[in-house]
Formats: C-alpha cells, structure tokens, sequence
C-alpha cells in the first residue's frame, strides 16, 4: 500500500551545507527503499512531502522525528495513494523565490502534476509565508 506523508518542522539556525547534506542523502538512500518526495525549506521550516510503501514512509518519519537538526515534526497530511505524485523524484528540493510576489507562480510551475489539490494547496500556503 503506498502512502504519503506531508510533514513540517523546524530548523532555525540549520546552515545551507546541511540542507544539501539532507537532500544529498536522501539521494543516495531512498531509491533503495521506494521513497520518492520534494523538499521545501525557507529559511526558517522544512515542509516535506514523502511518499512510499506505509512501513518504509513510517519508518523514515520515525528516523526523521529523531533528527537533532529540527524540532517540532508535525505530521499535517498522511493519506493512502494509488499512485506517486513525485515517482521520478528521490527527493527534489523545490526551491521558494526570495520575492513572495513571485513565490506561487514559481511553485506552480515546479510542483509535479499529480499532486492531490488539496496537498498543493497546503504546500504553496506554506511557501507564501514570511
């Protein structure tokens, strides 16, 4: 059974190297386990989209609550899926425009098709923060 897993957290003081660092191993690590997603950091918060099989996501969400470089992991979306809104994606990092004007069209544009509308909905709610 797939699921996906739409989390926040925060990462105040988290240096640019160790957000690569975070989409780097997530590169190297979940296509061995189905995982696939994006990314989005603002400075400030992760919003992280995961989808996968339930145990390996469940697994992952357990790995990811633990992870000192955060705090405040916050589950605000977990659903069942029949297909992968990000199948190509071990994990993209979608990037948020500095301009909050520009931060919708962007992430309309970058934010794969299938994704549930009211997923993107909360995703792009997330990126016009600030």
């Amino acid at each position: 059974m797939l699921s996906q897993y739409l989390y926040i957290s925060t990462a105040p003081t988290l240096p640019r190297e160790d957000v690569d660092a975070i989409l780097a191993t997530s590169a190297r690590n979940n296509p061995a386990r189905g995982i696939t997603g994006l990314l989005l950091f603002n400075g400030r918060n992760f919003l992280q989209l995961l989808e996968g099989d339930e145990g390996e996501v469940s697994e992952l969400m357990q790995t990811i609550s633990a992870d000192p470089r955060h705090s405040g992991v916050s589950v605000i979306d977990r659903r069942s899926i029949t297909a992968r809104a990000c199948p190509t994606w071990a994990m993209k990092r979608v990037m948020i425009a500095e301009s909050i004007e520009t931060r919708r069209d962007m992430l309309e544009r970058d934010l794969p098709e299938g994704l549930d509308p009211e997923v993107r909905k909360m995703i792009v709610n997330f990126a016009v923060l600030n």
